[in-house]
Protein backbone atom coordinates (compact mmCIF):
# COMPACT_ATOMS: atom_id res chain seq x y z
CA UNK A 1 0.00 0.00 0.00
CA UNK A 2 0.90 3.56 -0.52
CA UNK A 3 2.59 5.53 2.15
CA UNK A 4 3.24 8.99 3.02
CA UNK A 5 6.63 8.74 2.10
CA UNK A 6 5.56 7.36 -1.43
CA UNK A 7 2.84 10.48 -2.47
CA UNK A 8 5.80 12.66 -1.41
CA UNK A 9 8.94 11.74 -3.37
CA UNK A 10 6.09 9.79 -6.23
CA UNK A 11 3.33 11.98 -6.27
CA UNK A 12 1.47 9.52 -9.26
CA UNK A 13 1.16 7.02 -6.82
CA UNK A 14 -2.35 6.55 -5.13
CA UNK A 15 -6.09 7.23 -6.50
CA UNK A 16 -5.49 10.30 -8.24
CA UNK A 17 -8.63 11.34 -9.64
CA UNK A 18 -9.31 12.75 -13.06
CA UNK A 19 -12.02 15.94 -12.53
CA UNK A 20 -14.49 17.26 -14.74
CA UNK A 21 -15.00 20.61 -15.10
CA UNK A 22 -17.66 22.09 -12.83
CA UNK A 23 -19.87 24.23 -15.41
CA UNK A 24 -22.53 26.76 -14.75
CA UNK A 25 -25.71 26.67 -16.82
CA UNK A 26 -24.56 28.95 -19.18
CA UNK A 27 -21.21 27.01 -19.67
CA UNK A 28 -18.90 28.90 -17.94
CA UNK A 29 -16.17 27.45 -14.80
CA UNK A 30 -17.38 27.78 -11.57
CA UNK A 31 -13.81 28.07 -9.69
CA UNK A 32 -15.36 27.48 -6.30
CA UNK A 33 -17.52 24.93 -6.69
CA UNK A 34 -14.49 23.16 -8.34
CA UNK A 35 -12.46 24.16 -5.17
CA UNK A 36 -15.00 22.65 -3.10
CA UNK A 37 -15.09 19.46 -5.14
CA UNK A 38 -11.12 18.95 -5.06
CA UNK A 39 -11.34 20.01 -1.23
CA UNK A 40 -14.04 16.95 -0.68
CA UNK A 41 -12.15 14.12 -2.60
CA UNK A 42 -9.15 14.83 -0.77
CA UNK A 43 -11.26 14.50 2.55
CA UNK A 44 -12.53 11.48 1.68
CA UNK A 45 -8.81 9.68 1.72
CA UNK A 46 -8.26 10.34 -2.57
CA UNK A 47 -4.73 10.91 -3.14
CA UNK A 48 -4.75 13.79 -5.86
CA UNK A 49 -6.21 15.27 -8.74
CA UNK A 50 -5.73 15.31 -12.44
CA UNK A 51 -7.61 18.61 -13.86
CA UNK A 52 -7.25 19.11 -17.74
CA UNK A 53 -7.60 15.66 -19.01
CA UNK A 54 -10.77 14.18 -20.97
CA UNK A 55 -12.65 14.35 -18.19
CA UNK A 56 -12.01 17.55 -17.37
CA UNK A 57 -12.88 18.60 -21.56
CA UNK A 58 -9.73 20.00 -21.71
CA UNK A 59 -10.09 20.71 -25.71
CA UNK A 60 -12.93 23.32 -24.97
CA UNK A 61 -10.93 25.12 -22.63
CA UNK A 62 -8.77 29.01 -23.02
CA UNK A 63 -5.76 29.13 -22.52
CA UNK A 64 -6.98 31.64 -19.62
CA UNK A 65 -9.19 28.70 -18.22
CA UNK A 66 -6.74 25.82 -18.34
CA UNK A 67 -4.35 27.79 -16.53
CA UNK A 68 -6.81 28.87 -13.40
CA UNK A 69 -8.21 25.54 -13.39
CA UNK A 70 -4.42 23.89 -12.08
CA UNK A 71 -3.94 27.09 -9.56
CA UNK A 72 -7.18 26.47 -8.55
CA UNK A 73 -6.82 22.74 -7.30
CA UNK A 74 -3.06 23.26 -5.93
CA UNK A 75 -4.56 25.90 -3.87
CA UNK A 76 -7.99 23.27 -3.03
CA UNK A 77 -5.45 20.72 -2.69
CA UNK A 78 -3.40 22.30 -0.47
CA UNK A 79 -0.01 20.34 -1.80
CA UNK A 80 0.93 20.69 -5.35
CA UNK A 81 2.43 16.70 -5.43
CA UNK A 82 -1.30 15.93 -5.12
CA UNK A 83 -2.31 17.44 -8.43
CA UNK A 84 -0.97 16.09 -12.13
CA UNK A 85 -2.23 18.42 -14.33
CA UNK A 86 -3.20 17.13 -18.53
CA UNK A 87 -0.86 19.07 -20.61
CA UNK A 88 -1.51 17.36 -23.93
CA UNK A 89 -2.09 19.48 -27.11
CA UNK A 90 -1.48 18.99 -30.80
CA UNK A 91 2.19 20.65 -30.77
CA UNK A 92 5.24 19.14 -28.37
CA UNK A 93 5.62 22.82 -27.60
CA UNK A 94 2.17 23.52 -26.79
CA UNK A 95 2.75 20.79 -24.23
CA UNK A 96 6.40 21.50 -23.11
CA UNK A 97 4.65 25.08 -22.13
CA UNK A 98 1.71 23.51 -20.26
CA UNK A 99 4.01 21.35 -18.74
CA UNK A 100 5.95 24.80 -17.37
CA UNK A 101 2.58 26.43 -16.22
CA UNK A 102 1.77 23.01 -14.11
CA UNK A 103 5.50 23.49 -12.36
CA UNK A 104 5.63 27.19 -11.99
CA UNK A 105 1.75 26.16 -10.45
CA UNK A 106 3.49 23.75 -8.11
CA UNK A 107 1.84 20.67 -9.58
CA UNK A 108 3.78 17.45 -8.78
CA UNK A 109 3.73 15.56 -12.19
CA UNK A 110 2.19 16.00 -15.45
CA UNK A 111 -0.26 13.62 -17.55
CA UNK A 112 0.66 13.60 -21.55
CA UNK A 113 -0.69 11.85 -24.63
CA UNK A 114 1.63 11.00 -27.57
CA UNK A 115 1.35 13.61 -30.07
CA UNK A 116 -2.66 13.53 -31.21
CA UNK A 117 -2.86 15.19 -34.41
CA UNK A 118 -1.92 12.63 -36.87
CA UNK A 119 -0.64 8.64 -36.43
CA UNK A 120 3.07 9.28 -35.96
CA UNK A 121 5.60 6.71 -35.58
CA UNK A 122 8.08 5.86 -32.33
CA UNK A 123 10.70 8.08 -33.03
CA UNK A 124 7.93 10.96 -33.20
CA UNK A 125 6.48 10.13 -29.78
CA UNK A 126 10.19 9.78 -28.67
CA UNK A 127 10.79 13.31 -29.25
CA UNK A 128 7.61 14.81 -28.46
CA UNK A 129 7.99 13.39 -24.82
CA UNK A 130 11.55 14.09 -24.59
CA UNK A 131 10.61 17.74 -26.04
CA UNK A 132 7.96 17.44 -22.49
CA UNK A 133 10.20 16.36 -19.99
CA UNK A 134 12.30 19.09 -20.26
CA UNK A 135 10.61 21.21 -18.41
CA UNK A 136 12.10 19.43 -15.28
CA UNK A 137 8.23 17.71 -14.14
CA UNK A 138 7.73 14.29 -13.86
CA UNK A 139 5.96 13.11 -17.26
CA UNK A 140 3.59 10.83 -16.77
CA UNK A 141 2.39 8.97 -20.39
CA UNK A 142 -0.72 8.56 -21.26
CA UNK A 143 -1.72 5.62 -23.53
CA UNK A 144 -4.83 5.86 -25.44
CA UNK A 145 -4.65 3.93 -28.38
CA UNK A 146 -8.57 4.39 -29.25
CA UNK A 147 -8.29 7.91 -29.62
CA UNK A 148 -4.83 8.67 -30.36
CA UNK A 149 -4.85 6.10 -33.14
CA UNK A 150 -0.99 5.97 -31.63
CA UNK A 151 -0.20 2.82 -29.21
CA UNK A 152 2.31 3.04 -26.41
CA UNK A 153 3.21 -0.45 -26.94
CA UNK A 154 5.55 -1.75 -23.95
CA UNK A 155 8.51 -2.08 -25.91
CA UNK A 156 7.72 2.20 -26.83
CA UNK A 157 7.27 2.57 -23.03
CA UNK A 158 10.59 1.08 -22.42
CA UNK A 159 12.89 3.46 -24.63
CA UNK A 160 10.77 6.38 -23.22
CA UNK A 161 11.37 5.17 -19.79
CA UNK A 162 15.29 4.70 -20.80
CA UNK A 163 15.04 8.09 -22.46
CA UNK A 164 14.15 9.62 -19.12
CA UNK A 165 11.64 10.69 -20.53
CA UNK A 166 8.72 9.51 -18.62
CA UNK A 167 8.00 7.69 -14.94
CA UNK A 168 5.18 6.00 -15.33
CA UNK A 169 2.10 5.41 -17.54
CA UNK A 170 -1.96 5.42 -17.36
CA UNK A 171 -2.44 2.80 -19.07
CA UNK A 172 -5.65 2.33 -21.08
CA UNK A 173 -5.55 0.27 -23.81
CA UNK A 174 -7.85 -2.30 -21.58
CA UNK A 175 -5.80 -5.16 -22.09
CA UNK A 176 -4.92 -6.58 -18.24
CA UNK A 177 -1.71 -8.44 -20.02
CA UNK A 178 0.30 -5.38 -20.72
CA UNK A 179 0.53 -5.36 -17.00
CA UNK A 180 3.00 -8.18 -17.27
CA UNK A 181 4.77 -6.88 -20.45
CA UNK A 182 5.64 -3.55 -19.06
CA UNK A 183 7.10 -4.93 -16.01
CA UNK A 184 9.35 -7.05 -18.24
CA UNK A 185 10.11 -4.64 -21.00
CA UNK A 186 10.38 -1.32 -18.52
CA UNK A 187 10.80 -2.90 -14.67
CA UNK A 188 11.76 0.60 -13.27
CA UNK A 189 8.40 2.25 -14.80
CA UNK A 190 5.45 2.49 -12.45
CA UNK A 191 1.91 1.11 -13.72
CA UNK A 192 -1.09 3.22 -13.09
CA UNK A 193 -4.36 1.96 -13.84
CA UNK A 194 -6.42 4.12 -16.70
CA UNK A 195 -9.95 2.80 -17.24
CA UNK A 196 -11.70 2.08 -13.83
CA UNK A 197 -13.46 -1.35 -15.53
CA UNK A 198 -10.18 -3.13 -15.30
CA UNK A 199 -8.95 -1.98 -12.09
CA UNK A 200 -8.69 -4.88 -10.26
CA UNK A 201 -7.03 -6.72 -13.09
CA UNK A 202 -4.16 -4.19 -13.03
CA UNK A 203 -3.64 -3.88 -9.36
CA UNK A 204 -3.18 -7.63 -9.26
CA UNK A 205 -0.64 -6.65 -11.88
CA UNK A 206 0.77 -4.55 -10.23
CA UNK A 207 -0.22 -1.22 -10.63
CA UNK A 208 0.95 1.83 -7.98
CA UNK A 209 -1.87 4.01 -8.81
CA UNK A 210 -5.18 4.78 -10.34
CA UNK A 211 -6.15 7.96 -12.89
CA UNK A 212 -9.76 7.67 -11.74
CA UNK A 213 -13.01 8.82 -12.88
CA UNK A 214 -15.75 7.12 -10.64
CA UNK A 215 -14.00 8.53 -7.31
CA UNK A 216 -16.29 11.78 -8.71
CA UNK A 217 -19.04 10.44 -7.22
CA UNK A 218 -18.32 7.73 -4.79
CA UNK A 219 -15.09 8.62 -3.86
CA UNK A 220 -14.81 6.87 0.07
CA UNK A 221 -15.51 3.40 -1.33
CA UNK A 222 -13.61 3.78 -4.42
CA UNK A 223 -10.69 4.36 -2.16
CA UNK A 224 -11.30 1.54 -0.23
CA UNK A 225 -11.69 -0.45 -3.39
CA UNK A 226 -8.39 0.84 -4.51
CA UNK A 227 -6.41 0.22 -1.38
CA UNK A 228 -7.88 -3.38 -0.52
CA UNK A 229 -6.81 -4.55 -4.86
CA UNK A 230 -3.27 -3.22 -4.22
CA UNK A 231 -2.96 -4.80 -1.30
CA UNK A 232 -4.90 -8.40 -2.45
CA UNK A 233 -7.61 -8.10 0.31
CA UNK A 234 -9.62 -10.11 -2.45
CA UNK A 235 -12.26 -10.60 0.31
CA UNK A 236 -13.06 -6.63 0.23
CA UNK A 237 -12.15 -5.83 -3.16
CA UNK A 238 -13.95 -8.48 -4.90
CA UNK A 239 -17.19 -7.55 -3.71
CA UNK A 240 -16.97 -3.72 -4.06
CA UNK A 241 -15.68 -4.27 -7.31
CA UNK A 242 -18.76 -6.74 -8.66
CA UNK A 243 -21.10 -4.01 -6.83
CA UNK A 244 -19.05 -0.78 -8.70
CA UNK A 245 -18.60 -2.55 -12.18
CA UNK A 246 -22.10 -1.50 -13.45
CA UNK A 247 -20.63 2.41 -13.00
CA UNK A 248 -16.59 1.63 -13.50
CA UNK A 249 -17.28 0.92 -17.03
CA UNK A 250 -19.30 3.60 -18.43
CA UNK A 251 -15.64 4.90 -17.73
CA UNK A 252 -14.74 3.30 -21.24
CA UNK A 253 -17.33 4.71 -23.09
CA UNK A 254 -17.05 7.64 -25.45
CA UNK A 255 -19.75 9.38 -23.00
CA UNK A 256 -17.91 8.87 -20.41
CA UNK A 257 -17.51 12.46 -19.13
CA UNK A 258 -21.81 12.90 -19.45
CA UNK A 259 -22.28 10.02 -17.67
CA UNK A 260 -19.63 10.66 -14.46
CA UNK A 261 -21.32 14.09 -14.36
CA UNK A 262 -25.07 12.59 -14.27
CA UNK A 263 -24.02 10.09 -11.45
CA UNK A 264 -22.48 13.14 -9.60
CA UNK A 265 -25.61 14.72 -9.44
CA UNK A 266 -27.40 11.34 -8.39
CA UNK A 267 -24.92 11.70 -5.25
CA UNK A 268 -25.48 15.66 -4.79
CA UNK A 269 -22.25 16.51 -6.05
CA UNK A 270 -21.88 18.91 -8.67
CA UNK A 271 -22.09 17.50 -11.99
CA UNK A 272 -23.96 19.23 -14.53
CA UNK A 273 -23.65 20.07 -18.27
CA UNK A 274 -20.78 20.13 -20.83
CA UNK A 275 -19.45 21.99 -23.41
CA UNK A 276 -20.22 20.88 -27.22
CA UNK A 277 -19.80 19.02 -28.99
CA UNK A 278 -20.75 16.74 -26.47
CA UNK A 279 -24.13 16.86 -25.89
CA UNK A 280 -26.53 15.33 -22.87
CA UNK A 281 -26.61 11.15 -22.51
CA UNK A 282 -29.43 10.32 -24.40
CA UNK A 283 -32.51 9.00 -21.94
CA UNK A 284 -31.82 5.31 -21.99
CA UNK A 285 -28.23 5.71 -21.07
CA UNK A 286 -28.93 8.53 -18.29
CA UNK A 287 -31.59 5.87 -16.59
CA UNK A 288 -29.17 3.51 -16.79
CA UNK A 289 -26.29 5.54 -15.15
CA UNK A 290 -28.83 6.60 -12.39
CA UNK A 291 -29.99 3.47 -12.06
CA UNK A 292 -26.77 2.05 -11.33
CA UNK A 293 -25.91 4.92 -9.28
CA UNK A 294 -28.64 4.89 -7.01
CA UNK A 295 -28.49 1.13 -6.75
CA UNK A 296 -24.93 1.77 -5.22
CA UNK A 297 -26.14 4.66 -3.00
CA UNK A 298 -28.55 1.94 -1.48
CA UNK A 299 -26.32 -0.44 -0.84
CA UNK A 300 -24.33 1.91 1.40
CA UNK A 301 -21.64 3.00 -1.00
CA UNK A 302 -20.49 6.54 -0.88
Amino acid sequence: MQTNTDRRTRPWHGVMVATPLTLREDRTIDYDAYATHVRQLIEAGCDGVVPNGSLGEYQTLTDGEREEIVRVAVEAAGDGNRVMPGVSAYGSAESRRWAEQAAEAGAGSVLLLPPNGYRCDDEAVRAHYAEVAEAGIPVVAYNNPYDTKVDLSPQLLARLHQDGSVVAVKEFSGDVRRAYEIAEAAPGLDLLIGADDVLLELALGGAVGWIAGCPNMLPSCCVELYQAAVTGDMATALPLYRELHPLLRWDSKPEFVQAIKASMDVVGRHGGCTRPPRFPLPADDLAAVRAATEKALAGGLV
